[in-house]
């Protein structure tokens, strides 16, 4: 409480270093153990240098949510039950828990009600356990049995996607033995939403099994994929299409930003992170397929001595063993309910536009993308300015930007992400933007 109570007045990014930090804890193992009072006041008392103010209302950095008060307290709630949540029969409440906030998400982001929805790490694993689905789905669908044929001599799936895709996507095609080389790309616009026309002549040649990957919310710029006209194009090639919506799947909760997600829900599987928009704690990741029975087809388990009643979590995602990463998105959900989500999603593009205008208003500083939902670009004339004003940002403290490149140009972003931003977080940090921009 000490911690959170003091956010507002503590320097955002860490005044120590990794080696500080080694230093405060390491050392040899000691021979004698230590009460457990001592043990978490001896963390309490050195952590704080080296910590992140990421649960405040300053921190614009990376894509990264603060925590709502209901999730952090379900949280603690979980580490106290210590329940192993991968199977309905060994912890009924926890599954419970997680499949209401699945069928919840699921209705506030327009999504197919009969949906798998599998509570993963985040972003990064919602996308591969998607991508895995899709795989075997599309192999299934060509005559290939991938569970007992392998891949070695499976029909080639040939994987598209948009030019300014995010990292994870190539990530989870590393992992799913998917070369560079074997990835075809498809050119983007201005604002890095991939463009039917270019899609369209992506797929006139090659066959085989196909897996399209498209974009709700950019991460530099916040641009939203045409899903309205790209989903169609790929469908009609016989296409599994897959959506990366790390924190765009959420402008789909707000009346007024659900037009930026108009098609999404003809994808055939969904990524999302929880710990982003909706701001639970990490790690909550969700992976959403569209027919559950693929998600079954590539994930079950087999073991005499595990049962099955009907719809498992371990199921729909790689692991077993895991903690209840869902209940803190169940308190999320049932503490601001579906106005207040929308509520939450609609400030902080309110925010986005709030700091981009005051940005604008600064000599020197331009805004470098159309504000269309959370993300703010910004930039100096020259790439050393930008990069030294990012530098300065973080040594001030008042606020964390973190940097980025954009079309060849070092740019700084800021990405609206935390309930707890207000109007004097927006204010502060662009008088401490005004007072470290060259005169």
């Amino acid at each position: 409480m000490e911690f959170l109570g003091t956010l507002d007045e503590r320097p955002v990014w860490p005044r120590a270093t990794l080696d500080d930090m080694l230093g405060t804890f390491g050392g040899p193992l000691p021979a004698d153990g230590l009460d457990a009072e001592a043990v978490v006041e001896q963390l309490a008392a050195g952590a704080g240098p080296g910590l992140v103010g990421i649960p405040g209302g300053r921190f614009f950095g990376f894509v990264i949510g603060g925590t709502l008060p209901a999730a952090l307290a379900a949280d603690w709630l979980v580490s106290a039950w210590d329940q192993n949540s991968g199977s309905a029969m060994l912890t009924p409440t926890m599954v419970a828990l997680e499949r209401i906030a699945g069928r919840w998400m699921l209705e506030l982001l327009g999504l197919p009600e009969a949906a798998s929805v599998g509570f993963v790490t985040g972003g990064q694993m919602a996308n591969f356990t998607c991508m895995a689905t899709a795989r075997h789905a599309v192999l299934a669908r060509a005559g290939w049995d991938l569970a007992q044929q392998g891949l070695r001599s499976a029909p080639a799936v040939r994987l598209v996607v948009g030019a300014d895709r995010h990292g994870s996507i190539d990530r989870a095609a590393r992992f799913l033995g998917f070369g560079r080389s074997e990835i075809t790309v498809v050119d983007a616009d201005d604002q890095g939403r991939m463009r039917p026309d270019a899609l369209e002549r992506a797929l006139e040649h090659g066959e085989g099994p196909l897996l399209v990957c498209l974009q709700a919310g950019e991460v530099h710029t916040g641009a939203f994929d045409d899903f309205a006209a790209l989903i169609p194009i790929a469908h009609r090639n016989g296409a599994w299409v897959h959506v990366d919506g790390a924190f765009g799947l959420w402008a789909a909760a707000s009346p007024s930003l659900r037009p930026l997600t108009a098609g999404m829900e003809h994808a055939d599987s969904w990524a999302t992170d929880a710990h982003k928009t909706l701001n639970v704690p990490y790690d909550c990741g969700m992976a959403i397929v569209r027919d559950p029975a693929d998600s079954i087809a590539a994930f079950r388990t087999g073991g005499d001595y595990l049962v099955y009643t009907g719809l498992d979590p371990w199921d729909v995602t790689p692991e077993l063993s895991r903690r209840a990463r869902g209940v803190p998105a169940w308190a999320a959900l049932r503490s601001l309910g579906g106005s207040g989500v929308a509520a939450l999603v609609d400030r902080l593009h309110a925010n986005a536009v709030a700091i981009a205008a005051g940005l604008r208003q600064i000599e020197g500083v331009a805004v470098v993308n159309d504000v269309d939902y959370t993300q703010v670009m910004f930039g100096l004339a020259s790439d050393e300015a930008t990069r030294e004003l990012g530098a300065a940002i973080l040594a001030e403290g008042t606020a964390v930007v973190t940097g980025a490149e954009w079309r060849g140009r070092a740019v700084l972003r800021c990405s609206m992400s935390s309930w707890a931003t207000g109007p004097d977080d927006i204010e502060r940090t662009l008088a401490a933007v005004r007072g470290l921009v060259p005169g």
